[in-house]
């Protein structure tokens, strides 16, 4: 009970770190095509960001799963050899007790290696932002942005478009040929058909 409790307390705390993870993202992605996102998207928006790029990217599932892993397995190794000259000096280092029996120093690591995975998806999050907004600025001037939708507005008119993004009120595409994003409410869109890449 005591456990459930303090996970409850934390619970706070991730979703602030959530909001923090999709403000950077969202905002450091659109920073080079000249849009400032938080005038274009709810809390619910940020807050589901990281996650929707988690669950929508595998390789992203992955990297995310091997480094939680890897620390796992790095603190299990820390707490079998917690003996050893090199690992104690690591423990110090952390300002770690290295002479904790091996289940309070375990308790005692938590704390560390959530720190660690916190900054390692920090990390993850803000090169993902800085990379594909930069990818997509470099193409939308070299107009090498090949389209990867069909756009049916509610008025049916039809345009195939590159679509950098959709949120709860609004749809971020470029239409073939320009080098100006649209940026249309989710009630002026009919609906989307994926182009085939075959």
């Amino acid at each position: 009970m005591k456990y459930l409790e303090k996970i409850q307390a934390f619970l706070p705390l991730g979703y602030i770190y959530l909001i923090i993870l999709g403000l950077l993202k969202e905002t450091i992605l659109f920073y080079p095509l000249g849009i400032n996102i938080l005038k274009y998207s709810s809390l619910t928006d940020i807050l589901i960001s990281p996650v929707s790029d988690m669950i929508s990217n595998p390789i992203l599932i992955l990297v995310v799963l091997s480094v939680v892993l890897l620390f796992f397995l790095i603190q299990l190794l820390i707490i079998k050899y917690s003996y050893t000259n090199v690992v104690q000096k690591i423990l110090k280092s952390y300002r770690l007790n290295p002479d904790l029996d091996k289940r309070d120093l375990r308790k005692a690591m938590i704390p560390s290696f959530v720190i660690l995975a916190g900054f390692e998806l920090l990390a993850l999050f803000v090169g993902l932002g800085i990379g594909q907004g930069e990818k997509i600025k470099k193409r939308l001037d070299t107009q090498t942005l090949k389209e990867n939708y069909i756009l049916t507005a509610s008025s049916g008119e039809t345009n195939p478009v590159y679509l950098i993004d959709i949120n709860s009120i609004y749809y971020f595409y470029i239409k073939k040929g320009e080098k100006k994003i649209k940026i249309a409410p989710v009630g002026s869109i009919g609906h989307l058909e994926v182009i085939n890449k075959n």
